[in-house]
């Protein structure tokens, strides 16, 4: 049984699923049997990246799928290596290659790496591509708010999306805030913690209360909120479980002790302004 489900619409005009399949590390062995999965399921939206090592595999299965290329959303990222103008641009095209793709519906930075001081110059690049149809929306991950800003200050256009840790520990209140200050859509990476959620006593109740997992209620909290969002797995019955969080709706008791949960140390992946992994 496959799912209907809502969807976002960007500022630039485009759509996409609102909750979407994510493949980081999901292995090469594992990726098939993950995307057939996940499709039949009704997953529409793929989200992978250069540095996940899955591209061809994920376009391989995708193109196995039999399902026409127009009705998928499939984004991937450029990796930190390859910021600045060509080097952006032809990292996107040794993307396309792998995934076996004229286009992608979404191409993000996948970190600023402010250190190196070219993530505008490679903003610019995305910018040329999305003009040239090779991604059909552009957008960021990992942005802070002043990195937010200054591609506005220095190209006069935002992001569609932000791609950036966000769960019940680590709210990102003030980054959410700018987003909707500037229609940018907050897209949730790590959505579940990386299983720190499961044993929350909170959560548990909630869960209890509703007669779901611990996670369909923090998927559910993500669309709640309007993010979109990528959980991952797998397990066949678990990918399934995942997208089945449409017609659960929490209420404001629920939400307010969600919201509660929220920790000022509650980020697990690196920090914007410091990460600076430049290998691949």
């Amino acid at each position: 049984m496959t799912i209907t489900q809502p969807y976002i619409t960007f500022h630039d005009g485009r759509r996409t699923p609102q909750l979407g399949f994510g493949t980081w590390q999901i292995s090469n062995a594992d990726v098939p049997g993950s995307i057939h999965a996940a499709l039949e399921a009704g997953y529409r939206s793929i989200d992978t990246a250069h540095i996940y090592k899955n591209e061809a595999s994920v376009g391989k299965s995708i193109a196995q799928s039999g399902i026409p290329r127009e009705e998928l959303f499939v984004a991937t990222k450029v990796w930190n290596t390859s910021h600045g103008h060509e080097s952006t641009k032809a990292a996107l095209q040794e993307s396309l290659d792998r995934l076996q793709m004229d286009y992608v519906d979404l191409y993000l930075i996948h970190w600023p790496v402010p250190q190196e001081k070219r993530y505008v110059e490679t903003w610019e690049a995305m910018i040329q591509l999305r003009d040239e149809g090779r991604a059909k929306s552009i957008g960021v991950c990992n942005f802070n708010i002043p990195h937010l800003q200054t591609l506005l200050d220095k190209t006069g256009m935002i992001p569609v999306v932000n791609q950036i840790e966000l769960h019940p520990y680590f709210q990102q209140d003030a980054l959410r805030a700018y987003h909707a200050d500037h229609e940018i859509i907050t897209e949730a990476w790590s959505p579940l913690g990386q299983g720190t959620l499961m044993d929350d006593p909170a959560l548990s109740m909630i869960a209890h209360k509703h007669q779901v997992s611990v996670a369909r209620i923090v998927l559910a909290w993500h669309i709640q909120i309007g993010n979109m969002v990528l959980p991952k797995s797998i397990t066949p019955s678990r990918i399934a479980e995942n997208i089945n969080v449409f017609n659960l709706h929490l209420d404001d008791a629920d939400m307010a002790q969600i919201t509660a949960l929220n920790r000022e140390d509650g980020r697990i992946g690196g920090d914007p302004d410091t990460f600076h992994l430049m290998t691949d």
